[in-house]
């Protein structure tokens, strides 16, 4: 049974806080807070024991299913400082509940979502001064659940952990937002449906790497995923979902399993109806796009995902072909989101959809 969102979550703060970093020094996933938040799961007891405690390392024994199975799960959100020194997390319910449809994915006994999202604030309000003040800085959150059973043998474990770590993280365009390089691969795939494409968990990272090492190697940023069976259908880019603009449409690959479902992806495709523009959830082939390349109609492309908001795509390779959109340049609608999401989450804007929730700072003595 899930936890009751009327759980108790004690804290214990840590005795050697750090010296926090400057700024102006932070890179994304280097440094960790003083604090971190933990619980457990058994079976016919249930989600228990919710806390915060002094960050430290998990001990696992060598054969905790985890390290064998790979029953593991993750997600990742931001807290931002505003202008008016507020710390607000960034669609903090979506990020839970999402989080719980990857443990479905794996067998992993759902939590209950409201206290998913009160562990996200529980870990902020332990470690609110280490959200950055600088425009373009955050605080990243990063939610995990592990299988902790020890024991040899392919089945669901019997017990879990979950845990919250979060790390001050610097801006991911120190320079300005700059067009990337993406290649188009039919060699390796990512996901097929039926299987665990649209869940966030290691194993869709791990199968990533060696596309990602050979792109790499040919001089480009990312990968641009094709489907499994036909390998022609556009799916994903690196960790990040894709939007393309074809004349006057905006599209971007339905959500059908093979796919995650991004948050960042659902607000702009918000933003983008809220405008009144034309956006498409449909299947869009490799060869269509490279079409579009040719004959001018590709006005725009990018990702889009937690870490860089929104990432413009300046080049794009597939085969023997290569295709240069918008002239190289960030497009104009590609902008306008990145402006207008982080515009919201520094709370510059207003923020018609709900999608920002405050944390306060603990009472101290």
């Amino acid at each position: 049974m899930p936890s009751s969102p009327e759980t108790t979550i004690s804290v214990t703060r840590t005795r050697t806080p750090q010296r926090r970093p400057e700024d102006a020094s932070l890179s994304f996933g280097k440094v960790f807070t003083d604090h971190m938040f933990l619980m457990e799961y058994e079976e016919g007891r249930g989600w228990h024991s919710p806390r915060v405690v002094p960050y430290g390392p998990l001990t696992l024994d060598p054969a905790t299913s985890v390290l064998h199975y790979g029953q593991a799960v993750f997600d990742g959100l931001k807290a931002f400082r505003g202008a008016d020194g507020q710390v607000r997390l960034f669609r903090a319910q979506r990020h839970a509940e999402r989080l719980n449809r990857s443990c479905a994915a794996l067998c992993i006994p759902e939590m209950d979502a409201g206290l998913i999202r009160r562990s996200f604030e529980a870990i902020v309000a332990a470690d609110h001064d280490w959200v950055p003040r600088s425009p373009g800085t955050s605080l990243y959150i990063r939610p995990t659940v592990v299988a902790t059973e020890v024991m040899l043998g392919v089945h669901p474990a019997h017990r879990y952990t979950y845990f919250v770590i979060c790390s001050p993280v610097g801006s991911y365009y120190k320079e300005g937002v700059k067009p990337v390089r993406i290649l188009a691969t039919d060699k390796y795939v990512r996901a097929v449906q039926g299987g665990l494409g649209e869940a966030k968990t290691a194993a869709n990272y791990a199968a990533s790497l060696s596309a990602q090492r050979d792109a790499e190697r040919q001089g480009y940023t990312q990968v641009l995923w094709l489907d499994a069976i036909e390998r022609r259908w556009i799916d994903e880019v690196g960790t990040m979902n894709i939007m393309l603009r074809i004349g006057d449409e905006v599209i971007t690959p339905p959500l059908g399993g093979t796919i995650l479902d991004g948050v960042t992806r659902n607000s702009a495709l918000t933003l983008m109806r809220d405008w009144g523009l034309t956006v498409s959830e449909r299947r869009i082939s490799i060869e269509e796009v490279m079409r579009a390349g040719q004959d001018g109609s590709l006005r725009e492309m990018w990702g889009t995902g937690t870490a860089a908001v929104v990432s413009p795509v300046g080049e794009l390779g597939y085969k023997d072909q290569r295709i240069v959109i918008g002239g190289g340049q960030t497009g104009e609608l590609t902008q306008r989101l990145y402006d207008a999401i982080t515009a919201i989450q520094y709370s510059r804007a207003e923020d018609p959809h709900g999608w920002t929730s405050a944390v306060e700072a603990p009472v101290t003595a």
